[in-house]
């Protein structure tokens, strides 16, 4: 996890895992994932196989941390802003072995105070409901979730 920056337009000075958009590059150099993962995604698996690629992508470019074995890659949540926030998002939130990555951990001009962190420490930082959610479903290793808001309310959903 790292911290955002205080002048972010979205999420600012709050801690998030690392993320972002899905690029052209990354829709033509897809991931494999299974086709659970896809399905548990929402997304074709070519589309499936670009959310991957780019967790990969964004994950290198933010923390300076390859992750070399992209076909473990475990799908931990879906998430939907709601319909009224001025920035929208369908993010897919996937977990991966610390082990299985390499690189040296380096802040970067998205995320800094990066490091790993104990799980029960991650909740005490200051982090967004879906952030959160993700933490304790990680620590529970309950199974993948939708996450949505209806009249205001944060609402999850299991997968499976």
């Amino acid at each position: 996890m790292g911290r955002r920056p205080r002048k972010s337009r979205f999420a600012p000075d709050v801690f998030v895992f690392p993320g972002g958009g899905v690029e052209p590059g990354d829709l033509e150099h897809p991931r494999a994932l299974s086709p659970l993962c896809a399905r548990l995604a929402h997304a074709p698996l070519r589309l499936a196989g670009g959310l991957a690629a780019a967790a990969v992508r964004e994950t290198l470019e933010e923390t300076g941390l390859q992750l070399s074995n992209h076909a473990t890659l475990r799908l931990t949540a879906r998430a939907i802003t709601p319909t009224m926030s001025p920035v929208r998002f369908h993010a897919r939130f996937f977990q991966a072995d610390a082990a299985e990555s390499a690189g040296t951990l380096a802040d970067s001009d998205e995320l800094s105070e990066l490091a790993f962190r104990p799980l029960e420490e991650a909740l005490r930082l200051p982090i967004m409901d879906i952030t959160e959610a993700v933490v304790r479903a990680a620590a529970a290793q309950d199974p993948p979730f939708l996450f949505t808001y209806r009249y205001g309310k944060a609402r999850l959903k299991q997968l499976i």
